[in-house]
């Protein structure tokens, strides 16, 4: 019996780490080769011809300190487009998720639904829409000229509101959902509470709503930010050669150039730049209610 006991609880130690290899085995194939390889290829010279290109690994950082000198303004700029696209679409999306978590009623599902709805078109040709909407002879600019807001000869298209509105407009339903999750999940009975301590609207936002939707907020900015940090489809289509984001540039070095140490490393550059605005980000919030 004892011997038996003993394997019993032998198999029980070894089951978790069985039930977890294939998931171990996944990560490893798809993620940690792949990681190592393009790490490797970061610190390699390029030599050969456009056509046949050739990689000699030798420890060549001197790509890491091209890619932040030649190709600053880009970094910085998708910086700048991806805060804002974060940011405004957090400000548009926590009213919308608002009310349909708390005012919506027997909407809730369908305006839920109508959240979800563009994702039933691809990504690609909701960009190519907006091109269309925002084109010069459209009917937004032809509006906007006629009440003034545009000067005569003024365009959207090629600029960089253009591109920032696509970032927000193809990841807007990535903050709404997270926050709706967040504000459904808070407890009607709280509000009540505060407004019987005579709370004001805006007192009980503040200190009740805002604070227990906080991991909503961080999820929601996350999944916005870190794509559009990345993002090349809106520059392209929307933008101009004066809104290139760095996402443009490692497109072109690894499938025009064919530069693909410096592509290798100013893809580590990004993902640097957003693993450290990501751990500051969920520093100043807090995660440990996030899951």
């Amino acid at each position: 019996m004892a011997g038996v006991a003993s394997s019993s609880r032998q198999r029980s130690k070894i089951a978790p780490y069985l039930m977890i290899l294939p998931a171990l085995a996944y990560l490893a194939i798809f993620f940690v080769v792949p990681f190592w390889s393009l790490f490797r290829t970061s610190l390699s010279s390029s030599g050969g011809s456009i056509y046949m290109p050739t990689l000699t690994f030798n420890w060549d950082f001197g790509n890491y300190a091209h890619a932040f000198s030649a190709y600053q303004d880009q970094i910085l700029r998708s910086l700048g487009y991806a805060f804002t696209a974060t940011v405004v679409s957090l400000l548009i999306s926590y009213p919308l998720a608002y009310v349909i978590a708390f005012k919506s009623g027997r909407y809730k599902n369908l305006l839920l639904g109508l959240v979800i709805l563009p994702f039933f078109v691809t990504f690609l040709i909701r960009t190519l829409a907006w091109k269309t909407i925002l084109a010069d002879d459209g009917f937004v600019v032809q509006t906007l000229d006629a009440i003034g807001v545009l000067p005569h000869d003024g365009r959207l298209l090629s600029t960089a509101w253009a591109v920032i509105g696509g970032l927000i407009y193809n990841s807007m339903t990535f903050m709404i959902l997270p926050l709706y999750v967040s504000l459904e999940k808070i407890d009607p009975r709280l509000l009540e509470a505060s407004k019987d301590l005579y709370s004001s609207n805006v007192r009980a936002f503040s200190k009740v709503i805002l604070p227990l939707s906080l991991p909503g907020v961080l999820a929601g900015s996350l999944l916005v930010f870190i794509p559009a940090m990345g993002d090349f489809i809106n520059a392209d289509y929307l933008g101009s050669t004066q809104t290139t984001m760095i996402g443009n540039v490692i497109q072109k070095q690894f499938l025009v150039v064919k530069d693909y140490p410096g592509a290798a490393a100013l893809s580590f550059v990004l993902m640097a730049l957003i693993l450290a605005g990501v751990l500051s980000y969920t520093r100043a919030l807090g995660t440990e209610d996030l899951v």
